[in-house]
């Protein structure tokens, strides 16, 4: 049985939060301090994001979705091109329309910089087990 990840969930999830940081910072245009607020808002829905597509296989699993046969929900790739997809278009959505306290509005995110973070999101997995061997063990 796969096993749910936890620690390499949260480690990834804050670097690309800190990375959409620092993104949003060097595209906005210095509207108060709204940049921080977008900012954590990436870091809560990158964890999330991250959360899903490196145990993909566990709860295809878990939940017998697996054995289904449906090439939607029974694929780990599908499921996680699907979430970093959603990503790109939410982060760079919520970058450009605001509308809540945590979100900002109006700083248009760079595509490019949505993208990175739907791509580091969805190949978050791969990148786990070609790193994750050479972080220490309570990483793991």
């Amino acid at each position: 049985m796969v096993e749910l990840l936890i620690r390499p969930v949260i480690l990834i999830g804050l670097i690309i939060g800190l990375y959409e940081l620092f993104a949003v910072h060097a595209d906005m245009n210095f509207r108060g301090s709204h940049w921080f607020g977008h900012g954590l808002h990436a870091t809560i829905l990158a964890l999330i994001a991250v959360f899903i597509t490196m145990n993909t296989e566990y709860f295809l699993a878990a939940t017998g979705l697996g054995a289904t046969g449906i090439p939607l929900i029974t694929s780990p790739i599908i499921i996680r091109i699907i979430v970093g997809l959603f990503m790109v278009v939410k982060v760079h959505a919520v970058s450009a329309i605001g509308g809540t306290r945590l979100a900002s509005a109006g700083l248009a995110e760079k595509w490019s910089h949505s993208l990175i973070v739907g791509v580091l999101i969805a190949a978050a997995p791969y990148i786990w087990s070609w790193v994750g061997n050479a972080l220490p063990a309570w990483l793991q």
